[in-house]
């Protein structure tokens, strides 16, 4: 399904919010969405964050003026390689030394993930750029000594990339030759797999058998039960992080950990985009994380809600411009949200 995302007709540069509470090991987490001209101050934003407890951020470009600001701030990013420079990073070791050196070293300590590419298909003219990119990314970090548990590299998917989700336990990814190579260094280098989670698509594209109570984590009881492991479902967002966990293990990474590098719910533009269906979604999202999937029962989820704010900019369908949950104005949209 198509998500917003910095890549293609959805998200882009400073991107969207994520938020999702990893509320003893992590902070909750909020994607920066820029794209509108009636905006806050970089500097505003880090002190909205701030204000609502928001310790993390996802950057879907480097932004220097952002950047700056969050310098102090006690937010932690994932800080996105855009898909225009990944064929130049993946084929010359200088560029991406060049990008680390620019981007990433004056900020080392803000950042968490550099996500290399966000929601590249095998199909992309970019696609075979993407793991090399990575490991000339990883290279450039060894060679500024911003290794070990600093700073992990990896590249953010969204999940059309995964194919026989029903039951969970069935999924696969749809192009290996693409995939594994991206797996192994995740592997290698102990990294997690980034993933962009709309069950808000899932349920557009295939209401007659998905319910919204299923989508908006409201069901209340079990609604789909795998039958090949007997593990029960009472909510999307699970059933689809689970299909995710299971074509990892398909793919001979079973501990590969996920982040949520996106997952959101827009309030106008479409099918189930209301206002009360979008802040049901991330009230639900935000306490339902630190119980993990069914797969993964009591392990904390870190992710990221999209987005902090609507963004009139936005190109693609008019979902696209409604996802944040602030307005511009800096009023939450939702009311009170407890990231923390």
């Amino acid at each position: 399904m198509a998500t917003p995302s910095n890549s293609s007709s959805v998200i882009t540069t400073l991107g969207i919010i994520s938020t999702l509470l990893f509320l003893s090991l992590h902070p909750t987490a909020v994607c920066y969405g820029n794209l509108g001209n009636n905006l806050p101050s970089p500097q505003n934003v880090v002190n909205l964050y701030k204000s609502n407890g928001i310790r993390a951020m996802r950057l879907f470009a480097p932004d220097q003026a952002a950047l700056q600001s969050l310098q102090g701030s006690g937010i932690r990013i994932i800080l996105d390689v855009p898909r225009d420079k990944l064929q130049s990073i993946g084929s010359d070791q200088n560029a991406a030394n060049q990008w680390v050196q620019s981007n990433v070293v004056p900020f080392a300590s803000s950042i968490k993930y550099i996500a290399v590419g966000n929601e590249v298909h095998a199909s992309h003219q970019e696609a075979s750029s993407v793991q090399p990119a990575m490991q000339n990314i990883l290279n450039a970090l060894n060679s500024n000594n911003l290794v070990g548990g600093q700073i992990k590299v990896s590249t953010a998917i969204d999940t059309t990339l995964i194919t026989n989700s029903f039951p969970p336990s069935n999924g696969q990814f749809t192009d290996m030759s693409y995939i594994t190579p991206i797996i192994n260094f995740l592997t290698r280098n102990n990294s997690p797999l980034l993933v962009n989670v709309y069950p808000y698509f899932a349920y557009t594209n295939n209401k007659q058998s998905i319910s919204l109570g299923y989508a908006l984590f409201t069901s209340s009881s079990t609604v789909v039960t795998d039958w090949n492991n007997g593990l029960q479902y009472q909510n999307l967002f699970d059933a689809i992080l689970d299909a995710v966990y299971a074509a990892l293990g398909r793919a001979g990474a079973p501990n590969t950990p996920i982040v949520v590098s996106e997952s959101g719910w827009p309030s106008d533009g479409g099918d189930a985009a209301t206002v009360d269906n979008a802040g049901t979604y991330c009230r639900n999202l935000i306490s339902h994380v630190k119980k993990g999937t069914p797969l993964k029962s009591g392990k904390e989820i870190e992710a990221y809600l999209f987005a902090m704010f609507d963004e009139n900019n936005k190109q693609g369908a008019t979902t696209e411009q409604h996802f944040g949950l602030f307005t511009a104005n800096q009023q939450p949209k939702y009311g009170q949200l407890n990231f923390s």
